[in-house]
């Protein structure tokens, strides 16, 4: 058993190369082999967003707070509220964050395969996430 207690592990700035404004990571949980899923809270700041990317074995995401959004290529922007969840399939391009006024939390659980639970993409235009 391995408890990780609030606090215990520090949050960290979400890399720009990966994301659009201000997101801060929470990291809640990391697999030990032979075990491959892990877990962390994401903040997101108003606007701020993803670029687009894919996992190798699917995403969930369980929002905790606020108000955000989530689109899959080629369909429509979907609003998510607290109490949502939200599941990638396998090599799904998708995005998420927050919405243009309103922060969003979310817990994002993944797999790795091969060492890896993303594929990042190219970022998300304003006009693609104002559409």
């Amino acid at each position: 058993m391995d408890i990780k207690r609030a606090g215990s592990q520090p949050s960290g700035k979400g890399p720009e190369d990966w994301f659009t404004g201000t997101v801060r990571i929470d990291p809640l949980f990391s697999a030990t082999e032979p075990a491959r899923t892990s877990g962390a809270l994401v903040t997101f700041e108003p606007g701020a967003r993803t670029a687009w990317h894919t996992h190798p074995l699917g995403q969930t995401l369980v929002v905790t707070a606020g108000c955000g959004r989530v689109q899959r290529e080629g369909g429509p922007i979907e609003e998510i509220r607290p109490g949502d969840v939200v599941w990638f399939p396998p090599g799904e391009r998708h995005w998420h964050g927050a919405g243009p006024t309103t922060a969003m939390s979310h817990m994002a659980i993944q797999e790795a395969l091969n060492g890896s639970p993303v594929d990042w993409l190219e970022k998300v235009s304003d006009q693609q996430y104002g559409a």
